[in-house]
């Protein structure tokens, strides 16, 4: 036998050897790896569903508390009146009038511009009437006709009625003449009618002031088209601006001023009751007007009195269409909160605030408001001092919806500033 031979029989040999002394698995161990593989596949499934269970639970409360809108409140100031209530007001011309033409031609002349002041029956304008004078002297000639024609049919007539006693004339000629003779006259009245209504309208090209007072506006120039309805046709231009005036004068020797009185201060508002006017355009002056009248009725929707003041004007200092500030002195002083115009929500039935009560729910509360100052307005009632309101409530809030309460986000940027600072 060779060395490989023998090689491979004594490996042969140590193969069977170690197979016969490998112990056999039992049953027992096998059980046991199966229960620990089961047992960790169980807890891997739990933990899952748990976490699973975390995250819808966490996806639920953002779902929900992202579903609420979001919101900022503010804590509304009370403010004490004084003896003195500040009213906004607008400037007005005492008189004011637009003028037309009343009839129609080219402008000819015109002798004031914005700003002149004018005096009753002054001239302020001449329209150049062709084809009008053409027409009055055509009426003039037709009532000359008719009176002729009313002159010779009354000849007639009286001739016919001194016959018809001496049966000269028959009866029936002597009527027919007669009622010729009233045709006749009532030809000349139509006539008559037709030549003053020219004239009238002759006598329009001249264009006056109806009353003392200043041009604010001008609206024709020389060669201009102005037709009877009010329209003006730019020569060259081609473009018609219907039913606008040619001059507006105003009368601002004494001006009026209109304020909107709220209800609780309208027992204060009395005729004669001396009232103080500040404008922007004096500052530290105040000029001195008289309450003249009221419109002794509160406007529903706005619960305020329409009261008119009167100042003198002569100086000529104030100009129409100022706005202005009426301080009116009233008898007690009404306390009132101050809310951002932002707060305010406009409904059918009224102004509206909304609040938030402990559980982010919202409330819709009516309130009744007083002065408007602009960026705040005065709530007078329906809203308790400290209450805080919601400062700008989105368009669909409604009553009892869920809300999520948020800073707003100028003050989380002055935190850092602040925390810089004391670094």
């Amino acid at each position: 036998m060779s060395g490989e031979e023998q090689k491979r029989q004594h490996e042969s040999t140590h193969h069977a050897d170690e197979r016969r002394e490998a112990p056999p698995v039992s049953k027992g161990s096998v059980l046991i790896v199966v229960v620990i593989v089961l047992l960790i596949a169980a807890v891997v499934g739990v933990m899952g569903v748990l976490s699973r269970k975390k995250d819808s639970k966490e996806l639920a409360d953002y779902t929900n508390t992202s579903s609420a809108p979001p919101v900022s409140l503010e804590t509304p100031k009370m403010q004490q009146n004084a003896s003195e209530i500040v009213l906004p007001g607008n400037m007005q011309a005492y008189t004011l009038a637009p003028i037309y033409a009343r009839t129609t031609g080219y402008v000819k002349v015109w002798y004031h511009d914005i700003g002149s002041r004018v005096k009753k029956g002054d001239l302020l304008a001449v329209i150049e009437t062709p084809e009008l004078d053409q027409q009055l002297a055509s009426s003039k000639a037709d009532l000359s006709t008719a009176m002729s024609n009313a002159g010779l049919a009354k000849t007639t007539a009286d001739r016919y009625s001194d016959l018809v006693g001496s049966s000269a004339v028959s009866q029936q000629d002597t009527d027919n003449f007669i009622s010729q003779l009233a045709a006749r006259n009532t030809q000349v009245a139509s006539a008559a009618a037709n030549v003053r209504r020219l004239e009238e309208l002759v006598g329009f090209e001249r264009v006056t002031a109806p009353f003392d007072g200043v041009i604010t506006a001008r609206n024709l120039d020389v060669g201009q088209l102005i037709s009877a309805d009010g329209s003006t046709n730019t020569a060259g231009a081609g473009t018609v601006r219907a039913s606008r005036e040619i001059f507006d004068i105003s009368s601002i020797d004494t001006l009026r001023v209109f304020v909107n009185v709220p209800q609780q201060y309208s027992p204060d508002a009395r005729k004669g009751v001396t009232a103080s006017l500040t404008l922007p355009q004096y500052p530290g002056r105040k000029f001195q007007g008289a309450l003249v009248r009221t419109s002794d009725s509160v406007d529903p929707g706005t619960r305020t009195l329409l009261a008119e003041v009167d100042v003198n004007n002569r100086a000529g200092e104030l100009l129409p269409g100022s706005y202005t500030e009426v301080h009116l002195n009233v008898s007690h002083a009404a306390p009132a909160l101050i809310v951002p115009v932002s707060a305010l929500i406009l409904s059918p039935d009224g102004l509206h605030v909304a609040t938030v009560d402990g559980d982010h729910r919202a409330h819709i509360l009516k309130v009744t408001p007083g002065r408007d100052f602009g960026a705040t307005v005065e709530v007078l009632s329906g809203l308790a001092d400290g209450q805080q309101v919601i400062s700008n409530p989105p368009d669909s809030l409604t009553e009892g919806q869920e809300v999520r309460v948020v800073t707003p986000q100028k003050d989380n940027k002055q935190a850092p500033q602040t925390a810089e600072a004391k670094r």
